[in-house]
Formats: C-alpha cells, structure tokens, sequence
C-alpha cells in the first residue's frame, strides 16, 4: 500500500504552539522542539519516525535537534530526517529550523572527535549529505574541547556561516569560563552565538548553579534545554519503585538502577502530588517547570511515539506556578 502524499496540517500554527524569540536574533522559536537523539535511528521502524515527525511539524514544532553521531548507528537518525525531508518535509524547508552538531565520537581515527577545524567541517559536510539539505539553519559545537584552541574551534564555526553551510552557530556544554570566550570572539567576528544548549531539569539545576543560564542571557544568547525529564526520571516510569523492564535504569544507559532509590521514589511520587493538583501529568509539569523560565528559550524533548509526544505538548497548556508550588518543588528537588 503506498501512503498519500504529505500534506501539513493547514492549522499547524493555530494547534497552540507558543514561539519565544532566541536571545537578541530575529529567531523565534517553538517553546518544544523535538530531538532525535533516540528512537530515530535506523535501530527503529521509519514508520514510527516519520509519524512522529509528521505530528510534530503539523503541531507547531518547527525545530528538529539533531546530531552526527545520534542514532543508533552512528548518523542514522540524519539519514532518517533525510528520507523524511525528501519523502514530505521538501515542500517546508524554509518552516523549518533544523539544528546539528559535532563534537563527540563520530567515525575512527585522531579526526573522527572533539573540536579540530578538520572534524567540524568533515562532520557538517557529512550530516548535510545524510539530510539531503544544502545548509542547517544551526550548528553546535557539541562539547568543549580542552586540548584544541578555542580560537581554532570558533573560527571554524564563524567560517561555517560565511560559507553558507550554517545560517546560525551555538555551543552545547560548555563550561561558563570557556562559553564567555565563545560569546565574544563570535560576537567581534559578526556571527554571535546563536544557543547555548545545555542539560536542565528539576532534578539538575547545574546551569543555574554555575551561572550559565544567567550568562546566555547576558551576552544576548537564547537557552535550549536538553533532558528536561532527567532521562526518565521525571515520569511516571519509576512512581511504583520498580524499574521497568526496557527502561533506562534497566538498561544501564545513562541512568542505573542503583540510582532508583527509595528516597528519591518518594520524591517523585511528591511531586507527582503536585502535578496531580495541577491538573497535569508528572512529565507535562516537569517541562512546564523548564518553560515557566523567561531565559529558557526552547526545551527539547524526546519520544517513542505520537502519544509521548502529544503528552509533552500538553505541558504549554500551564506553565505558570504559584509561589507555593515553587517551594514545595525546590524543597523536593534541591539537595
């Protein structure tokens, strides 16, 4: 059976999506992007991915957050965007602000990694062929990279605009001392940092602490947030105490079981509390926490499945707390 040809909703913009402007730039983003960091690789049924991005986009979200290296396999989830770019997205291209980055291992050999002017042009020119697109609208330096001069990881990215393979550039983690070179030798260079993207949650407040967020405002920059949901943690997955088979903490990626404790159970379960009284789901009020921050441009969110998806959404429809719901989430969130 072939599938009739894409179409986007006619009332995409109308589905309430809110955008909020990206620092001091003419970018307005969609307060959710979505990211494709898992479940799009070529590991997952293209079906699955496409339906996904098909709700995504016919729902306001015009911001796809991409990675060399995300998949999996490595790239696949470029190559995955690709065949969807082509098979429905072509007619869109100028709706849509797609970001990618290179920093981290990507392919063997001393210029596969890291932040050489040789990797981030190689890894650029690779991702724009997996997308079949001539330019991304952002690119990142994915991570810090303590050995190669900033100024040669910089220059690279002010040579990536001019050649036109990127209309914007951003940084991803890196640290507050090293992101205050950045902002200055991209804004002396006419082609200022864009984002800096970096993790935050309710549960990982460390850009806060280190002043990172207060930073990227300062210097002009919009803020996009990265697991807002700590992984999981900040679901309905782990109210029971049980680690769920298939999970995360089951599978050991990035958050272990060891980290499921009773304590923190009982946190959750807290804060569930309180999502429940705001009339929202655990996860739907952990984004909205995220979003209620003027600095916070942008949260990506993650999903297996338009139902996932469609619940992330739902978190723009209150992203306003109390004075009392503040205190009750800081006293179960701050340790």
């Amino acid at each position: 059976m072939i599938n009739p040809p894409y179409r986007a909703a006619d009332d995409r913009y109308d589905n309430g999506m809110q955008y909020a402007r990206c620092g001091r730039s003419g970018v307005l983003m969609p307060r959710i992007s979505l990211g494709l960091w898992h479940n799009f690789g070529d590991v997952n049924p293209l079906a699955t991915s496409r339906e996904m991005l098909h709700y995504a986009f016919d729902h306001g979200i015009t911001c796809f957050d991409l990675a060399n290296n995300y998949g999996p396999s490595y790239g696949s989830a470029e190559e995955t965007f690709g065949r969807v770019m082509e098979g429905s997205f072509r007619p869109y291209r100028d709706e849509l602000f797609i970001a990618t980055k290179a920093g981290y291992d990507m392919w063997p050999g001393p210029y596969g990694n890291w932040g050489s002017r040789k990797y981030l042009f190689a890894s650029l020119d690779q991702s724009l062929r997996r997308m079949n697109l001539d330019y991304v609208d952002l690119f990142y330096s994915h991570r810090y990279d303590p050995e190669t001069p900033l100024e040669e990881t910089l220059q690279a990215l002010v040579d990536v605009v001019r050649q036109g393979k990127a209309l914007y550039v951003g940084i991803s983690r890196w640290p507050r001392e090293a992101a205050a070179v950045a902002y200055s030798y991209l804004r002396e260079r006419d082609v200022p940092c864009l984002v800096y993207q970096g993790r935050y949650s309710m549960l990982d407040r460390d850009v806060e602490r280190s002043g990172v967020l207060a930073q990227a405002a300062e210097e002009g920059a919009g803020f996009v947030a990265f697991s807002p949901l700590a992984q999981g943690l900040l679901t309905s997955r782990y109210l029971g105490g049980v680690i769920p088979e298939g999970s995360r903490a089951a599978q050991g990626r990035f958050l272990k079981s060891a980290d499921i404790t009773p304590e923190l159970v009982a946190r959750l379960n807290a804060l569930n509390d309180i999502a429940k009284r705001r009339g929202q789901t655990l996860a739907e009020m952990a984004l909205a926490w995220v979003l209620k921050d003027p600095k916070v441009t942008s949260v990506i969110v993650g999903s297996s499945s338009v139902a996932q998806l469609a619940d992330s959404l739902r978190s723009l429809d209150n992203t306003t707390f109390s004075e009392e719901e503040r205190c009750e989430c800081d006293r179960l969130t701050i340790g």
